[in-house]
């Protein structure tokens, strides 16, 4: 098989959060280093993905270019110690490898939440940036059409998909069930520490509610919601945003509960409102729930609910890889036969050449019926002199053993010395 297809990542495997977070690129970056590495390196195909978890580039070249693009990308994200981030970086340079670990990221087999529900999405995103750039050659589109297959296959042959498999996540799948029969429901974030981002991060791409984030530190409030259509609160507003919210999700590192029965009392509720507390020790109060309308989810709840679609999920993961395994074969036969696609071609063309040849030199006193009669007669004899070879060259190619074929096929057709133009 050939050995064109490469890649490189830096992952939650391979990287902390402080030197994914350098790395990571914003959608503008990733356009503009793609382009960058189109004019570099004269490379064709191009997937680059960049999220919170990871940064990967895929690329399709004869020539190994991995060391450079990694200090390309780093020079771009000006980090200029590029030795001591090089370690990093995990390198795939045989094919094989390098499409098996795409089709794990992009199942959501390798990430952080083994089948996160996000990742479909953002390698789509990715794919259609390479397209838009017209980066994405039959290579590419081949490949990426296939794992999305299989991930409509993970999703209606397996429960790999089924549940919230992380705390911030099913905090997000429970307010979606809370506010389901509330019109424009308000959702209050309350805390931006590491598990308050995943919230967010996890209600980025959802419509259902206006989101509310709050900080002690406005500036990190306001970074998280750049770019994202949330509304930003100062934490000196927190009895009136708490008034206005349907659902609270909390996740404020405090020594002492910050939302108390007292506190909710002075509030007074005038309809129902669900308080998420994601903290430990806790933000709220137990006894907030002695309040008519108040209703407190604790972190406890979420982990049960998390770890059971977690279990679930893993369950599952050998259904997964089968179906993985089984797109994957599929696509290196479609792989190994692009490289006989040429000879099929010359052989093609070269046969065409001597059956115009011959029968121009017979057609001059033939009536135009019986002109047409030979041509379909003629057609007919290449083709099935065609198919042995084609069928032959196929086989070869699931073998793994083409090449040997191709050369004698040249050979004895003599399509290396001819100068056969390509006949449409």
């Amino acid at each position: 098989m050939q050995n064109t297809f490469k890649a490189f990542s830096l992952s939650h495997k391979s990287a902390p959060l402080a030197v994914r977070e350098q790395v990571a690129l914003t959608e503008g970056e990733v356009k503009d280093f793609s382009i960058k590495i189109k004019d570099l390196f004269g490379i064709q195909e191009v997937l680059v993905v960049s999220t919170c978890n990871r940064t990967e580039v895929y690329y399709a070249s004869e020539q190994d270019f991995t060391t450079d693009l990694i200090k390309v990308l780093l020079v771009q994200k000006s980090i200029f110690d590029i030795e001591s981030y090089f370690g990093h970086f995990q390198q795939f340079k045989v094919q094989e490898e390098a499409v098996k670990h795409l089709f794990y990221v992009a199942t959501g087999l390798d990430s952080k939440v083994v089948g996160d529900l996000q990742i479909p999405n953002q390698i789509k995103q990715s794919y259609q940036i390479s397209a838009d750039l017209n980066m994405a050659g039959p290579f590419l589109h081949r490949l990426m059409h296939t794992i999305f297959f299989s991930n409509k296959r993970v999703a209606q042959e397996t429960s790999f998909r089924d549940g919230a498999a992380s705390t911030s996540y099913a905090a997000v799948a429970l307010t979606e069930q809370l506010t389901q029969n509330i019109n424009n429901p308000k959702v209050l974030i309350l805390g931006l520490g590491e598990i308050g981002i995943d919230v967010c991060k996890n209600m980025a791409d959802k419509e259902f509610a206006e989101i509310t984030v709050m900080n002690r530190t406005r500036a990190k409030a306001e970074k998280i919601a750049s770019g994202r259509n949330f509304r930003i609160a100062d934490f000196t507003d927190l009895e009136r945003e708490i008034r206005r919210s349907d659902v609270i999700i909390s996740s404020v590192m405090i020594d002492k509960p910050l939302i108390t029965k007292e506190f909710i009392d002075n509030i007074g509720i005038l309809t129902y409102k669900y308080f998420i507390d994601l903290s430990v020790p806790r933000s709220v109060e137990d006894n907030v729930e002695d309040i008519a309308g108040a209703l407190v989810y604790n972190i406890d709840s979420l982990r049960e609910r998390a770890d059971e679609a977690l279990r679930t999920r893993m369950a599952s993961i050998p259904a997964v890889e089968r179906i993985i395994a089984e797109a994957i074969v599929s696509f290196n036969d479609w792989s190994r036969e692009m490289v006989i696609s040429p000879t099929i071609n010359k052989l093609k063309n070269a046969l065409e050449q001597i059956r115009k040849e011959e029968i121009s030199r017979h057609l001059k006193n033939l009536t135009a019926e019986e002109s047409e009669r030979i041509e379909k007669i003629t057609m007919g004899i290449v083709q099935k002199i065609m198919k042995s070879p084609v069928l032959n060259l196929k086989a070869a190619c699931r073998r793994g053993d083409a090449d040997q074929l191709v050369d004698v096929i040249n050979e004895l057709f003599d399509l290396e010395k001819q100068n056969v133009g390509y006949i449409h």
